[in-house]
C-alpha cells in the first residue's frame, strides 16, 4: 500500500494600501502631510494615479508576486502600519502602508 502525504502549503497574504504619483517630490510632500495628520485615504483619492486611489488606495489582500518587485518587498518585509516610501517602480513613486500579514 502506498502512503500519501498531504502537505499544507502556507501562502502569505497581506492587506495594504498605496498612493501612486509621478515624482518622488510629490510622494515626499504627501508623506509629510500624512505625518502631520492628514488622512492617507483622502490623499489617495485626490492624488493617486492608480485606479485603487478611488478606494482610498486600498489594494485589498495581496499575495507575494502580485505586485511589482519593489512594492512586494515593502508589503512583505517592512514594518506594519508605517508609511513607507517613496518607492520607485516602472509606474512612478509609491507610498505604501501595510495593515497586516498572515
Amino acid at each position: 500500500m502506498r502512503g500519501f502525504f498531504i502537505e499544507a502549503i502556507f501562502i502569505m497574504k497581506a492587506q495594504a494600501r498605496h498612493i501612486l504619483v509621478k515624482t518622488s517630490e510629490e510622494a515626499e510632500q504627501l508623506k509629510q502631510r500624512i505625518a502631520k495628520g492628514e488622512a492617507f485615504d483622502v490623499l489617495a483619492r485626490k492624488y493617486s494615479t492608480c485606479p485603487s486611489g478611488k478606494r482610498g488606495g486600498d489594494l485589498g489582500e495581496v499575495r507575494p508576486g502580485q505586485m511589482v518587485g519593489a512594492i512586494d518587498q515593502v508589503i512583505f518585509k517592512k514594518p506594519l502600519r508605517t508609511v513607507h516610501g517613496p518607492v520607485k517602480s516602472k509606474f512612478g513613486y509609491h507610498l505604501v502602508q501595510v495593515f497586516y500579514r498572515d
